[in-house]
C-alpha cells in the first residue's frame, strides 16, 4: 500500500511527527484537506491511532501516515511536508505541486 501513496516528508518533519505523537501517545499522523478560506482549501493534519475507512496509509519509521483518499487524489499527491524552526516561529512546511494559489494570509489554497 506504501507505494500508492506519493507524499515525502522530510528528516526534520518525521522527526517532529515523532515528538509530537510521543507527547500524545499517538501512533499516527492524518492528513487531509477540507473546504474552507477564502481560496477553497485548508489542510488538516491530526493525530490518530488508526486510519479511517477508506484512508491510504504510509508508513514511516516508528509510525504511520493516514491519508483521506478523496483529499490525496483531489490535492495531496506529491505533497512534500518539511518543518522549519527559527528563533521566532515553527511550522509544518507544504510544498505541494497542486497548489495553484493561496490567500494573502496563506491560510488556504486551491488546486
Amino acid at each position: 500500500m506504501d507505494r500508492q501513496v506519493n507524499i515525502e516528508l522530510t528528516e526534520t518533519a518525521i522527526a517532529r511527527v515523532k515528538a509530537i505523537l510521543a507527547a500524545e501517545q499517538k501512533s499516527g499522523l492524518r492528513l487531509a484537506v477540507r473546504p474552507a478560506g477564502c481560496s477553497g482549501l485548508e489542510y488538516v493534519m491530526e493525530t490518530a491511532d488508526a486510519a479511517e475507512a477508506g484512508d491510504l496509509v504510509k508508513s514511516f519509521d516508528g509510525f504511520d501516515l493516514y491519508v483521506d483518499a478523496e483529499s490525496y487524489h483531489t490535492a495531496l499527491t506529491g505533497l512534500r511536508l518539511d518543518f522549519q524552526q527559527d528563533a521566532l516561529s515553527s511550522a509544518f512546511v507544504y510544498n505541494n505541486p497542486n497548489q495553484k494559489g493561496s490567500c494573502g494570509c496563506g491560510a488556504s489554497f486551491s488546486v
